[in-house]
């Protein structure tokens, strides 16, 4: 198993790189959001590195992030139905917080909208990560400080978790109170969420 690679970035494309390690060629794919903080060709870069093997071939995939890999592998390894292509697909069309958030949200929409991942299949990866992603993303999210209606309702279940309540029980509440295009600050919705949990 390859862990990483470290050595010159020899070709870049947005989908794939070469990367020269003491003379040696590696070929990795990589999602989009690692191409964008490549260093230039011909500079020194560190890839982190996952190895698929099949019966036809060994395909390596590279992140810049951990954050990145360890998204790809829980992709792999615990949602059904997503191989490498997709979870490279699911990387390239958002970053990792925003991803984890709208899994912990439950916002299927969001993730339907990135390319190859129908609303099928994002309610699937909902369903399957939900309790992987959990609380950490949700603690994460409201730490990267979005005042967006997304935002009021992710501090709104951090709320109701930090009160005692189970995650799942808080969010199906949120969702019952949560009106979509209707600003309502985070006291708002604890208020109501708290009067459906009574």
């Amino acid at each position: 198993m390859i862990a990483f690679l470290d050595g010159e970035l020899a070709e870049a494309w947005p989908t794939q790189v070469i990367i020269c390690v003491h003379g040696v060629g590696y070929l990795a794919q990589i999602p989009l959001s690692s191409f964008e903080h490549l260093p230039p060709v011909g500079q020194r870069v560190k890839l982190l590195t996952h190895m698929v093997v099949r019966e036809d071939a060994h395909l390596l995939f590279g992140f810049i992030s951990a954050a990145e890999r360890d998204l790809f592998r829980l992709l792999l390894q615990h949602v059904t139905g997503i191989g490498p292509k997709l979870a490279l697909a699911v990387l390239s069309g958002m970053p990792v917080s925003q991803f984890k958030a709208a899994v912990v949200n439950g916002d299927v929409a969001a993730l339907a909208k990135i390319s190859g991942l129908g609303k099928k299949t994002a309610e699937r990866i909902i369903l399957e990560l939900k309790d992987k992603v959990g609380v950490a993303a949700a603690w994460e999210a409201a730490a990267a400080g979005r005042h967006d209606g997304a935002g009021k309702v992710n501090d709104a279940l951090l709320a109701l978790i930090s009160l005692g309540f189970k995650q799942v029980e808080a969010q199906k509440a949120l969702r019952e109170v949560h009106t979509p295009n209707a600003i309502q600050e985070t006291d708002e919705l604890v208020r109501l969420a708290l009067k459906k949990l009574a």
